[in-house]
């Protein structure tokens, strides 16, 4: 577990993003180049929800893998010094479920294999123990 503490310092060391587009709210737990688990919580008040559908407000499956990739940069890059994590590929991404506001996402991701500047990533999305999203991403250490 992360210390509560230490989650914010962790976070912005790993990953360039910032507010609005910092799509982790919490560390759970970090692994440094293994894994890492965070959490989203969607609320009605997300800025991307106003224009998404405003009679039924929900996450875009985008911002689902955006918020997969951010949790893959915390696993990758958290072993690694300096530079940022960048989506080079999205590769079997499934959908299962319509997030909406209220909702708790429990974000997953678990490095595969590494190879030189780049990773292989297994991520996952859950909401209420049911899968939301599930793929494998491609991640490459960028230069800040």
């Amino acid at each position: 577990m992360v210390d509560p503490r230490e989650q914010m310092t962790t976070m912005t060391n790993a990953l360039p993003h910032r507010y609005p587009f910092l799509m982790i709210d919490r560390v759970l737990v970090v692994e440094p180049g293994r894994r890492a688990v965070a959490i989203k919580a969607i609320s009605l008040d997300d800025f991307f929800l106003g224009g998404h559908f405003p009679q039924s407000p929900s996450l875009p499956e985008a911002l689902i893998v955006e918020a997969l990739a951010q949790t893959g940069g915390l696993a990758m890059l958290s072993a690694k010094e300096g530079g940022m994590g960048m989506l080079v590929r999205v590769e079997e991404m499934q959908f299962a479920k319509t997030i909406r506001p209220g909702s708790l996402l429990t974000l997953s991701a678990e490095v595969e294999f590494s190879f030189g500047e780049m990773a292989k990533v297994r991520v996952k999305a859950e909401s209420e123990g049911e899968m939301v999203a599930q793929g494998i991403l491609v991640l490459a250490q960028g230069k800040r």
